[in-house]
């Protein structure tokens, strides 16, 4: 009887990681996600014009505006636009998607600068994408911890997939929790809806996993501080996929010095298998 219910619960733990898993693979490899990109390229107060977008665009301290030629035309929520499109001042890690064909040109701010990103459901990087190798998911990798607010959220400077850009973060807390007996703690950014995000590095980093970074989000914490760390769930994030991303890297106390093998691996686009 124990031995069958240990083997429905494995089950059911591993069909709710494939269901975690898919989902994070048809955000990936969406039309307009992150394999679709096809540029990144960053604004400033000269008209620059880019292969893969309609319009000339620049910046300056009105915000983004892009000027578009007789016969283009961009969709900006909901609505088309002609001529002269003023964007305006995007926040940091804030965007807008204007629709341009079967494309999305993204508009956004990241480490301070304002960029253009066009998605194309025809790139060849997602046209090619056959899926992210990953380990085999194992209870033993969710452990549950304990999460500890700072007093005062602490802004966090971490570096970044590009080199010479910064992301600054409000670090909430830090998560407290032990593998095989091993104290060990994570810095936490925050995530959306009450959850956090820990960016992380281990052992596995640049050997079987992407050596930059890897993420992963926990569920907001119990009144207790209680919070399960599920690294089956480790993911990759859209530069360890392709240079057109900015991801931020992790705080330098983030780099645990063990092997955490669960999770996804290093993508088939940078060598992995």
């Amino acid at each position: 009887m124990t031995t069958e219910a240990t083997a429905t619960d494995r089950d059911a733990f591993t069909e709710s990681w494939l269901d975690w898993y898919r989902a994070q693979e048809a955000r990936l490899a969406a039309p307009h996600g992150f394999l679709a990109i096809t540029g990144l390229h960053w604004l400033d107060d000269r008209p620059q014009r880019f292969p893969d977008a309609p319009g000339t665009w620049r910046t300056g301290p009105e915000g983004v505006v892009v000027d578009l030629d007789d016969g283009e035309e961009l969709v900006v929520d909901g609505t088309p636009v002609r001529g002269a499109h003023h964007f305006g001042v995007i926040p940091e890690r804030g965007g807008v998607d204007a629709v341009w064909k079967d494309a999305v040109i993204e508009v956004a701010r990241r480490g301070g600068h304002d960029i253009v990103r066009p998605r194309h459901p025809d790139a060849p990087l997602r046209t090619a994408f056959t899926g992210t190798p990953a380990y085999f998911p194992d209870p033993r990798w969710a452990v549950t911890g304990r999460y500890i607010p700072f007093d005062t959220p602490r802004p966090t400077t971490v570096g970044a997939a590009v080199e010479g850009l910064e992301h600054v973060y409000d670090a909430p807390g830090r998560v407290e929790f032990e593998l095989d007996g091993r104290p060990l703690s994570l810095t936490a950014f925050p995530g959306r809806g009450g959850r956090l995000m820990v960016l992380f590095t281990d052992a596995t980093s640049g050997v079987t996993t992407y050596a930059a970074n890897r993420s992963l989000t926990l569920e907001p914490p119990a009144a207790d501080g209680t919070v399960v760390l599920d690294f089956n769930r480790a993911a990759n994030l859209p530069c360890a996929y392709t240079d057109l991303a900015t991801c931020p890297l992790p705080p330098a106390e983030n780099r645990l010095p063990v092997a955490i093998e669960a999770g996804q691996k290093i993508p088939r686009e940078r060598g992995g298998s």
